[in-house]
């Protein structure tokens, strides 16, 4: 059990976590409907996660195997500056409308941890690189 994190994989495409992600977002909305939840919360909750998704595609996408340490800090740079323009309009809206924040936040965090579950799994459920065996 201790090698399975320290037990290197190939990348898993991510086609399947972004196309769960999208799923979330997209079933929420007869949720929204059904619980008399404003429909811009919906659709600034999805919006978040469409730019958030899109910027990392892009981060992941900038620099593939370099190994520069220049393109890891922008990589780094930009995967934090995601995280703190979610968080910044998520306050901004906390502050004006607490209601509608926390229907974005509910749609943004599901969208977002579904999406890293299955890209977990699809990683997790690799071949080890380089034919190395995990022993039990």
């Amino acid at each position: 059990m201790a090698g399975v994190f320290s037990t290197p994989r190939p990348m898993p495409g991510q086609t399947v976590p972004l196309v769960a992600g999208a799923a979330v977002v997209v079933l929420a909305l007869p949720v929204f409907v059904a619980a008399g939840w404003e429909l811009r919360a919906w659709v600034i909750g999805g919006t978040l996660w469409g730019a958030s998704r899109l910027l990392a595609a892009l981060l992941t996408h900038l620099l593939p195997g370099t190994g520069s340490l220049a393109g890891s800090g922008v990589v780094g740079f930009g995967m934090t500056f995601r995280a703190l323009a979610v968080m910044v309009v998520v306050l901004v809206l906390a502050a004006t409308d607490a209601r509608l924040a926390l229907a974005v936040v509910l749609l943004y965090a599901l969208a977002y941890t579904l999406e890293l579950a299955v890209a977990l799994a699809l990683y997790f459920s690799g071949e080890p690189r380089g034919g190395a065996r995990e022993t039990a």
